[in-house]
């Protein structure tokens, strides 16, 4: 299905995203010298190995200086706190990525409130998620963003779009809610206790799912011509024992109904990346407007 027109694939916005945020940067450069994203991963964690590579060349493609720090497993949450505050106070230092997952004795929003507001690229300091609530979108999750951006890509206009977030996490749920409520659009959340998601799914403009179970959204589900953004990231073994990802969307059915419909992997997935480098440009905007020396 990779030529068929309904599927929305990532690769196009991802590039202009990044071509955005390389020539915002290469301007602030000439103003500040450009500090360096710090790539923070605690305990020996062998899957975010992929994410951190895909990082490290996207930061390489708009010009900014990457460093890996691996932390011992068994630092205690004070030093890591310690440490990230000492970068929060390092002008070398433009922005801060903490990997996930951390150690079971780690409390992962106590250290993402540690990271200063204007240092967090990945939008996930509750003072970066409660800004949203104020319109204030400019350093959002990157995955709520990319989701939103997708939407975007459709070409279909976001104000008064019927829009279904299915789940609510804090993090791509709540906060991508939020952000297309801020462009005009007309959003209902669905969770685990709603009664009835096809009810509300079948008469949405575009849905977006992030569930975490595989081909949640049926075909049945969606409403003719609708856009799905597929968030949803699961590892499954298909029927010959082959191992391979797939999203929350039934993605062939639904191809059938929707104009629309992100593909796992391909879609949401590069756009988060490229997400991320927007928001180290947007911070290196707002440090160099604040005076902050590098």
């Amino acid at each position: 299905m990779s030529d068929d027109a309904r599927l929305l694939y990532g690769k196009h916005v991802r590039q202009t995203i990044l071509d955005d945020a390389a020539t915002d940067i290469e301007k602030l450069s000439k103003k500040r010298p450009t500090g360096r994203l710090v790539s923070v991963g605690i305990g020996d964690v062998e899957e975010i190995a992929v994410y951190i590579r895909g990082q490290s060349r996207a930061a390489a493609s708009v010009g900014l200086p990457f460093a890996e720090q691996h932390w011992p497993a068994d630092l205690t949450q004070e030093e890591c706190k310690k440490r990230l505050v000492e970068m929060n106070d390092d002008p070398d230092v433009l922005g801060v990525i903490l990997q996930r997952p951390v150690p079971k004795h780690i409390n992962v929003r106590s250290l993402q409130s540690a990271i200063h507001p204007l240092k967090d690229v990945e939008g996930m300091n509750p003072a970066s998620i409660g800004n949203i609530v104020y319109n204030e979108t400019a350093l959002a999750p990157c995955t709520a963003a990319a989701s939103v951006e997708m939407i975007r890509a459709t070409g279909l206009d976001l104000k008064g779009l019927e829009v279904v977030m299915v789940g609510h996490s804090e993090i791509v749920g709540k906060p991508a809610a939020f952000m297309l409520m801020a462009e005009g659009a007309t959003v209902t959340v669905c969770h685990h206790m709603t009664r009835s998601v096809a009810a509300h799914t079948r008469r949405a403009d575009a849905v977006l799912v992030a569930v975490g179970i595989p081909n949640f959204l049926k075909a049945d589900m969606v409403k003719p011509g609708a856009a799905v953004i597929d968030i949803g990231i699961n590892q499954i073994v298909d029927e010959d024992g082959n191992s391979k990802i797939v999203g929350d969307a039934d993605t062939d059915a639904v191809a059938n109904i929707a104009s629309w419909i992100t593909p796992v992997p391909g879609g949401v997935g590069p756009v988060t990346v490229a997400m991320l480098m927007r928001n180290a440009a947007r911070a290196f905007q707002k440090q160099v407007e604040l005076g902050w020396t590098g």
